[in-house]
């Protein structure tokens, strides 16, 4: 290493991760655990994508946001989890220099973007029980293009400014990171030159992203709640509430978990409790939001069993019935001849986890 003036500051070249624990005998327990954790996110968000990209009837805003917002789960997720199932089995997990400047602006870059992508989603339920016919104009192709792309090009910007102002301050000699991943407040207590102004940055833009988005799904639902109420209709009501059900949980745990890491006493604050939350938020809310979002909706469920049945049985005619098997529910009737394209066990396994 060599090092720079006198004042013991090193350019280094690698960090240590110290990881979630250091407990031996929990190694193994853990590294199941977070494995299954992680293939379940994967299988489930990529279902998702790929459900709401083939199957016809997905085809509207509020599926184009989910297939956004499952794209930006398997995003973050993917740039924390395989590096954090290494600290299981790794003597020390080393994470070069560059690397962890990547992971730290591939992270911020998809939470700040799934912050707006809800907020973006919350406004297009508004517009759908507040303004049902002057929906398809309101919510164009274009406006919805436009309601992902802000988002993810403010997240670019963001994540890359701060990661330029932390990875070109003057490290110390200690390499070691608190933490599982690469992230900004872990790293700023390894820096030697003052980090005042960035963390002033980071804590006015995590206040800005929080409230902002926060602020936008408030009003929505709002709005939404006073229209709802002065529905004349039981059932209209109950659909209406049935709409956002998925939205409104996935919006409490990612922000009640948020809230509870940015909010709360100094002299509380911990990066033991950090790691918790960020377990939270990298690994289990992008499991649960796929099994949240299909759960939760019959569209979903039903497009899962119509790409089950197209691959289990290819050879079905909508609607004529061929022989041995039916499903009347789908309006489909067919022979028994099964057909096991290698992309079947993918699909099976989506059907499975997700549905």
């Amino acid at each position: 290493m060599a090092w720079m003036g006198t004042h013991n500051v090193t350019e280094l070249k690698e960090f240590i991760l110290l990881g979630i624990t250091d407990r031996p005998e929990l190694q193994t327990p853990f590294f199941v655990l977070f494995l299954i954790i992680y293939m379940i996110s994967l299988l489930g968000n990529l279902g998702l994508i790929i459900l709401t990209n083939i199957d016809s009837k997905l085809q509207t805003p509020m599926y184009f946001f989910l297939r956004h917002l499952a794209f930006i789960d398997l995003g973050y997720s993917t740039a924390v989890g395989p590096k954090a199932l290494v600290n299981f089995i790794a003597d020390q997990n080393r994470i070069p220099y560059n690397w962890c400047a990547t992971q730290l602006t591939l992270f911020i870059f998809f939470i700040i973007s799934e912050l707006f992508i809800l907020s973006a989603m919350a406004f297009d339920r508004y517009v759908a029980i507040c303004n049902p016919l002057l929906y398809p104009v309101i919510m164009s192709h274009r406006v919805c293009w436009l309601l992902v792309s802000i988002p993810y090009l403010y997240s670019a910007i963001i994540s890359l400014i701060t990661t330029v102002k932390i990875f070109t301050s003057s490290f110390c000699g200690n390499n070691v990171i608190i933490h599982f991943y690469c992230d900004s407040l872990p790293l700023l207590t390894l820096v030697c030159s003052t980090t005042r102004g960035t963390e002033l940055f980071i804590l006015m833009d995590s206040v800005f992203n929080l409230v902002s988005s926060l602020l936008i799904v408030l009003v929505s639902y709002v709005l939404i709640l006073i229209a709802v109420l002065r529905m004349n209709s039981a059932e209209g009501r109950r659909k209406a509430f049935s709409t956002c059900g998925s939205h409104l949980t996935a919006v409490v745990i990612l922000y009640g978990t948020l809230f509870f890491m940015y909010v709360q006493p100094s002299s509380s604050h911990s990066f033991d409790d950090d790691k918790m939350a960020s377990v939270f938020y990298t690994l289990i809310i992008p499991m649960l939001n796929p099994l949240i979002y299909s759960l939760r909706n019959k569209e979903v469920k039903g497009a899962l069993q119509r790409i089950f049945f197209f691959f289990f049985f290819p050879f079905c005619l909508q609607g004529y019935h061929l022989g041995l098997g039916s499903v009347p529910s789908l309006g489909i009737h067919c022979s028994w001849r099964p057909f096991f394209p290698p992309f079947f066990v993918v699909v099976v396994i989506i059907v499975v986890v997700v549905g």
